[in-house]
C-alpha cells in the first residue's frame, strides 16, 4: 500500500472519529493511485489506519479501519455481514430496507438498498467503483439475489470523474418490482424510480404519523409514490395527496389500488401555488404532511432554503385549527434539527398558531447515524399540534 501522510488537523479529526480526510490537509501522497486502499499516516509517520483515496475529490482520503489492513475481499465481507445483522435487529416489517449506509457501516462511498429479492447498489466514489466486482460478488454469497442493479447515476460521482450510468449488473431485474411496507404491497422501480426506488428512509415516520390520524381529512404534500398517504388512509376520512411528478403520482394510485385504498385523492399541482390557493380558500385539514425534496444541496443554499421551509410551514399551518396535527420534514443535511424547529417556530408566530411537540424524529434505523459522524444525519421529521 502506498503511503499517505496527513497534518495534524487531519490526524486530530480521524483520532475524534470522523472518516474524511481532505485534500487541502494532505502533506504526502506517495505516488497513490486514484481508488487505491492506502496506509495514512500523522505528520511523524504514526499510523492512523487503513482508507481508500480519490485523486479529484475534496475528499480526498475515506477511513476504512484504524488498522492497517488489507483491503479485499473478506474485508467487505465481513462489513456487509455485519451490516445486514444490524438490519435484522432494527427492520420490522418490511422487506424494502437500506443495507448499507455509507459511512454509517463504516463503508463510506457505498450504499445498498434491499427490495425483496432484488438488491440496489450505489458505489460513489473511485476506490468503491473499482471494488464493485468483489461487492457484488459478496452481495451475491450473502442476499443469493434474484438481481442487482447499479444506480450510479447521482451528481455526487461527478466529483469523483466518474460517468453516471443505471445497469443491471447480475440476474434480472423486472420493469417493476413488488415489496412490502408497513403492512402494505407496494411497487418499485429499481432502474428509474427515485432515489434507489422509492423512499425507505421515512417508513417509520410514516407509522408515527398514521399514529395522530384521529380521522377528519389530511393532505400529504410531495406525496411522490404515496408513502405517508398510505399509510394515513387507514386512520383518517380522506386523504388529499399532492405532487409535481405525473410519474410517481401514476406508480402512487397503482398503490392504492394494490391495496384496495380508495379514500386517497392523488393530485398532480405545485405544492407551494396549492398551498397559496387552500389559503385563500380558507381549506382546512386535520392535518398536513410536508416532505419536500432538500431545499438547501450546500452551505451557501441555507439562507434561501430556510425561506422555503418558512414559508412552506406557514401555509400549511394556516389550514390547521386547534388540534391540528403538522408533521413536517427536512431531509437537507446542511438544514440542522435546530434550525428546522427555528423556522418552523417563526412560521407559527406569523400564522399565529401555538404549536406543541409530539415527537422529533430522524431517518428509519436502518440508515444509522454515527455519533462522530453529523453528516451521517440528514433526515429530521417534526410531528406537531396546534394547540
Amino acid at each position: 500500500m502506498n503511503e499517505i501522510r496527513v497534518n495534524r488537523k487531519a490526524a486530530d479529526r480521524v483520532a475524534s472519529g470522523h472518516p474524511w480526510i481532505f485534500t487541502s490537509d494532505i502533506i504526502d501522497r506517495d505516488g497513490a493511485q486514484p481508488g487505491a486502499a492506502v496506509k495514512v499516516t500523522d505528520p511523524h509517520g504514526r499510523a492512523l489506519g487503513t482508507a481508500h483515496y480519490s485523486s479529484t475529490s475534496q475528499i480526498a482520503v475515506r477511513m476504512l479501519s484504524r488498522q492497517v489492513e488489507a483491503i479485499d475481499r473478506d474485508f467487505y465481507l465481513g462489513r456487509l455481514r455485519r451490516a445486514e445483522e444490524h438490519r435484522r435487529t432494527v427492520v420490522r416489517d418490511s422487506n424494502a430496507y437500506r443495507v448499507v449506509h455509507g459511512e454509517g457501516d463504516l463503508l463510506p462511498g457505498l450504499v445498498v438498498d434491499r427490495y425483496g429479492d432484488y438488491l440496489v447498489l450505489q458505489t460513489l466514489d473511485q476506490a468503491m467503483d473499482a471494488a464493485k466486482a468483489e461487492i457484488i460478488s459478496c452481495l451475491e454469497e450473502i442476499f443469493e439475489p434474484r438481481g442487482i442493479v447499479t444506480r450510479n447515476d447521482v451528481a455526487v460521482r461527478q466529483k469523483e470523474n466518474l460517468p453516471l450510468e443505471s445497469a443491471v449488473v447480475s440476474g434480472e431485474v423486472p420493469e417493476s418490482v413488488e415489496i412490502r411496507m408497513n403492512g402494505l404491497t407496494l411497487r418499485a422501480d429499481l432502474l428509474h424510480g427515485q432515489k434507489t426506488g422509492i423512499f425507505l428512509d421515512q417508513r417509520e415516520n410514516y407509522r408515527a404519523a398514521a399514529a395522530y390520524g384521529r380521522g377528519g381529512k389530511a393532505l400529504d404534500c410531495f406525496t411522490s409514490t404515496g408513502g405517508f398517504a398510505l399509510r394515513l388512509a387507514g386512520t383518517c376520512e380522506s386523504v388529499e395527496a399532492v405532487d409535481s411528478s405525473a410519474t410517481a403520482l401514476a406508480t402512487a394510485r397503482a398503490n392504492a389500488a394494490a391495496n384496495g385504498i380508495g379514500n386517497v385523492e392523488f393530485r398532480e399541482a405545485d405544492v407551494f401555488d396549492l398551498l397559496a390557493g387552500y389559503s385563500s380558500a380558507r381549506r382546512q385539514f386535520s392535518m398536513v404532511v410536508l416532505d419536500p425534496p432538500a431545499f438547501a444541496k450546500s452551505r451557501r443554499a441555507i439562507e434561501g432554503a430556510a425561506n422555503g421551509y418558512k414559508e412552506i410551514n406557514l401555509r400549511a399551518m394556516r389550514l390547521l385549527g386547534r388540534g391540528g396535527i403538522l408533521v413536517s420534514c427536512s431531509c437537507s443535511h446542511h438544514m440542522s434539527e435546530a434550525m428546522l424547529l427555528e423556522v418552523v417556530a417563526e412560521a407559527a408566530l406569523d400564522a399565529n398558531r401555538t404549536l406543541r411537540v409530539l415527537e422529533r424524529r430522524t431517518q428509519s434505523q436502518d440508515h444509522p447515524i454515527l455519533l462522530t459522524v453529523p453528516e451521517t444525519l440528514y433526515l429530521k421529521c417534526l410531528i406537531l399540534e396546534v394547540v
